[in-house]
């Protein structure tokens, strides 16, 4: 997984649209257009992986844009890697979702709630668990980022790598999609904390902010409202990733 850092562009559907929310609160949302044609664009741009995510699955407790999902696997075909989050809430769900040719599985809520259905699904598909830790206030969020968990970030990256966990996605759920930057420490502990790979979520503005992450030691980053809003061009974020491995 990730043997090269990466800019993963996100699509999250909410009503079978595209949109971005501010710190995860429903009623901020702007709206980008078809799932399909928000995919397609950043995989003719260059892009390796997709991160999907059904919010309304977030938010309701079971998935709710199947159809726009199922439409974007049929779009992007196998050559790309397409990660999905939201309303995934049983083994069963993430293991039709990983046959049905999902790459990996985004857990939260799941997780949290029933800690072994990490290594439940990690038997069938070993390295198909991506753990989501929504942080905001340094406490890791579940349902759609609203209940807090008591659990500090670091500590459950520890617990969920020991069940079989293939990677870890941190969202810094207070700089959330407000395009103002990130915060680097938070990502260089949970890298420090365990051995699978980190992904970053959150915050991202620039490309300057991308490069930051690299140098934290995240394996990868997802980027949403700086792409969609055209703060900087995913080709362009290639090209300085490979300029900063020259």
């Amino acid at each position: 997984m990730f043997p090269e850092f990466e800019v993963i562009p996100a699509v999250d559907m909410q009503d079978g649209q595209v949109v971005q929310l501010v710190g995860g609160e429903r009623g901020t949302e702007k709206t980008y257009g078809d799932p399909v044609e928000a995919a397609q664009r950043w995989v003719d741009a260059g892009a390796r992986t997709l991160h999907l995510v059904d919010l309304d699955g977030a938010f309701e407790g079971e998935r709710q844009n199947a159809a726009a999902i199922d439409a974007v696997l049929d779009a992007v075909g196998a050559d790309v890697d397409v990660q999905l989050g939201g309303g995934i809430r049983t083994a069963e769900d993430a293991v039709s979702l990983l046959d049905r040719g999902l790459d990996r599985v985004i857990l939260g809520t799941a997780a949290v709630e029933t800690p072994e259905i990490v290594g439940e699904i990690s038997d069938e598909h070993p390295g198909s668990v991506l753990v989501s830790l929504d942080a905001k206030d340094g406490e890791v969020v579940v349902s759609g980022w609203t209940e807090g968990t008591g659990l500090d970030p670091a500590e459950a990256a520890e617990r969920y790598a020991d069940l079989g966990a293939g990677g870890i996605l941190f969202t810094d759920v207070d700089v959330e999609g407000q395009l103002e930057g990130v915060r680097t420490e938070p990502v260089r502990r949970l890298v420090d904390s365990v051995d699978i790979p980190v992904i970053a979520s959150g915050g991202v503005a620039t490309i300057d902010d991308v490069l930051a992450l690299q140098s934290a030691g995240a394996a990868a980053v997802v980027v949403g409202s700086a792409l969609y809003e055209g703060q900087f061009t995913l080709d362009a974020a290639i090209d300085a990733l490979d300029g900063s491995s020259e």
